[in-house]
């Protein structure tokens, strides 16, 4: 083939190139890139390299006619599928939470902006509530595990503990993590501005390999749950009094009480009411129209 016909080709290849095959490259090279990322500095990349060297010891066998290495290699490979389901189980389903936590965020909009006054009113008064409790348990170095329930629903942790369904208070509170309480090693659940169960177990962290090996079985469960949720999780050590937040797979220390409501609020209330704010634009209108 001379240069000429190969720019003939480029060229033809051009014009029946149509945009749809541009959204379909990007869409197939996003979803490599998911891959590749998904199994990076994880476990999953051990054994996807074993499955590469597998596959090379397939196309070696073939090459030299190894008739029974290559059968046996076939056969596992037609069960490939099922296999890699299995074994990728906690990382297949850790990037589907992602992406299910990435659409609730970016598609249902409306669910993050358009809270009713009550509910914002609520949210807060639990907020100030737990950082009130916070503060008094860090002077006194009491343990206490809180989780505020964030667009993942927590009915199935709930159902671990006492279901109590009653206002956040001060002294609901401090009496739920009372060294002497029988609730007080579990975790307590706020959802919607209520404490809705208490003595709750949440899964430990099974995926960072970096967590501190001084931290306890509260900053571990509070890890835990960062992983498979997005909700947001206080955490007053027993040792040291320290004030930390888990979210998002990471763990954050040395908060006060001011600090502590501010980072609960950002996290937790929703930046604006675009709801609020058509109407207020609508009345505006209206009294334009007067």
């Amino acid at each position: 083939m001379n240069f000429s016909s190969m720019i003939d080709n480029i060229i033809t290849v051009f014009k029946t190139f149509r945009f749809v095959d541009l959204v379909d490259i990007v869409v197939i090279a996003f979803i490599v890139y998911s891959l590749f990322k998904l199994v990076r500095d994880t476990r999953a990349e051990q054994l996807v390299k074993g499955i590469v060297i597998l596959l090379i010891a397939y196309l070696v066998s073939n090459f030299l006619n190894m008739l029974m290495m290559a059968s046996l290699l076939k056969l596992l490979f037609e069960f490939g599928v099922v296999l890699i389901v299995i074994i990728f189980q906690p990382e297949i389903r850790n990037a589907l939470e992602q992406l299910g936590r990435k659409n609730i965020r970016n598609i249902n909009l409306f669910n993050r902006v358009s809270k009713s006054d009550e509910w914002i009113l609520a949210e807060k008064k639990a907020i100030s509530d737990v950082a009130e409790v916070a503060e008094v348990f860090s002077r006194q170095k009491t343990g206490a595990l809180i989780v505020f329930e964030n667009d993942t629903k927590l009915s199935d942790i709930a159902s671990t503990g006492v279901e109590i369904n009653a206002d956040t208070s001060t002294a609901l509170l401090g009496n739920l993590f009372f060294n002497k309480a029988p609730l007080h090693d579990g975790a307590v659940i706020i959802s919607n501005g209520i404490v809705k169960s208490a003595g709750c177990i949440l899964p430990l962290t099974s995926r960072n390999e970096d967590v501190d090996m001084h931290l306890g079985t509260r900053h571990r469960a509070s890890l835990g749950m960062s992983e498979v949720s997005d909700a947001v999780i206080v955490v007053v050590s027993e040792e040291t009094g320290t004030i930390s937040i888990a979210h998002n797979n990471n763990l954050t220390s040395d908060y006060t009480r001011e600090t502590l409501i501010q980072k609960l609020e950002q996290e937790l209330i929703p930046k604006k009411d675009k709801r609020n704010f058509f109407r207020k634009f609508a009345g505006r209108k209206e009294n334009e129209d007067e």
